[in-house]
């Protein structure tokens, strides 16, 4: 029977020739994610239930990422349940402050998600490591600890939606573009526990860090995984980082989709989200006069060395407006080093810029930019919620880097040839 990438994935996790969409498999896992937020309530479900041992320490991940380094008692605390669980345990992959990033940018960078692989962490947006061809997925801090129990989950196997983009990109459009206008057509409950497969001329043309943000924001369209196959790109990126083998999947081609989507890049301009959903999408230019407070530049979707480039081929010799506060944030350590020894860091602190340590902190609101009633931020996050960066009463608006780098220096959402030429 012809299967779809996903189908396929979960099909040699479970032990079976085959899947089909809504029947429920229980599947073996290669690595379990938690973080500062998740982790200590799966390790207290994991002793609450009289558990000893990890399934595997070289296969559960500990990253304190949201609010790292510490932002207060609590989150100190939080830290530490995690700290001292990975040393009872041994865990391999558990990366303290001065080694951790962004988990989302951090796994993938260390080689530890690789292609073929069934990944599950206890954050949403675990489904960025679709991007290098495995079925990601984010679940419940409860089925974390099962997992770490057993190393296997129960999933209900999903359909998949087939999104094609095919054509050249328009200048200053990304990876987020194509995914903020996805949404923008389907709606944020539009793949609802759906495969978001994405496919086409313009996908294979894409670097891996445009493909980790569209994958990273599948979440975003109500999806249980996104997912781009494995090319020569995606190879290329994973042959230099892998720890252990790999397997390669791809669908067949009389595979079965829900819904298949066809967009041409073409006709996509960088796009903004207005508040309160992602799926608010449209061109920039049609957005009109809206100031801004603040920008963020950064995050699991948006914070890996080519986003950061964008932003300073944007800012040089231009500087931050008086009236906006702007912060950078490398996803990683290595992504940090990166930008220092290309002098990005140099033109960011020369136009006026905040550059932190990495960390999630402002993309939940949790530090490092938290906004106060009635302020607007642009950032080149995931989520524009309501409260999501702070006040019940701020704003929050998302687009890439190269928007968000010019709109700090006008002081206003801009596309960038309002700062350079195309």
């Amino acid at each position: 029977m012809p299967m779809t990438i996903t189908e396929k994935i979960l099909a040699a996790h479970a032990g079976r020739d085959q899947v089909v969409p809504g029947e429920f498999i229980e599947a073996r896992v290669d690595i379990a994610l938690g973080n500062d937020v998740t982790a200590p309530i799966a390790i207290r479900e994991f002793e609450s239930f009289g558990a000893r041992e990890v399934f595997d320490r070289n296969r559960l991940v500990l990253v304190p990422d949201h609010y790292a380094p510490n932002k207060d008692i609590k989150s100190a605390e939080q830290c530490k349940i995690m700290r001292d669980f990975a040393r009872r345990q041994a865990i391999t992959n558990y990366f303290e402050v001065g080694q951790m990033g962004v988990e989302h940018a951090l796994l993938p960078e260390q080689g530890l998600v690789l292609p073929g692989d069934l990944i599950i962490g206890a954050d949403s947006h675990t489904c960025t490591y679709g991007a290098l061809g495995a079925f990601s997925t984010g679940v419940g801090s409860t089925d974390l600890a099962a997992v770490m129990i057993t190393g296997k989950i129960w999933l209900r196997v999903p359909e998949s939606i087939k999104i094609i983009f095919d054509g050249p990109l328009n200048p200053w459009v990304c990876g987020k573009d194509l995914i903020l206008y996805t949404i923008g057509q389907i709606t944020v409950d539009g793949a609802l526990y759906m495969a978001m497969e994405f496919d086409g001329s313009t996908i294979r043309g894409l670097d891996i860090d445009s493909r980790f943000s569209i994958c990273n924001m599948a979440i975003e369209a109500g999806a249980k995984s996104g997912i781009i196959a494995p090319d020569e790109i995606t190879l290329q990126y994973v042959r230099e980082r892998a720890r252990r083998d790999f397997s390669i999947f791809t669908s067949d081609p009389e595979a079965n989709y829900c819904r298949t989507l066809h967009f041409w890049a073409e006709e996509i301009q960088p796009q903004v989200a207005l508040p309160p959903l992602p799926e608010n999408s449209r061109p920039v230019d049609q957005i009109g006069d809206i100031p801004i407070d603040q920008v963020v530049i950064g995050s699991c979707t948006n914070g890996r060395i080519s986003d950061l480039r964008q932003a300073a081929q944007i800012l040089k010799g231009h500087k931050v407006n008086p009236n906006v506060r702007l912060i950078i944030i490398p996803a990683t350590q290595s992504i940090y080093r990166q930008a220092m020894k290309e002098g990005l860091l140099d033109i960011f602190l020369e136009a006026g810029a905040a550059v932190s340590t990495p960390t999630c902190g402002p993309c939940l609101g949790g530090y490092m930019g938290v906004l106060a009633a009635g302020e607007r931020a642009l950032a080149t996050t995931n989520r524009n919620f309501i409260g999501r960066m702070g006040h019940l009463q701020s704003e929050v608006y998302l687009s890439n880097p190269a928007v968000a780098a010019a709109s700090a220096i006008t002081g206003k959402i801009s596309h960038p040839r309002e700062v350079v030429s195309d």
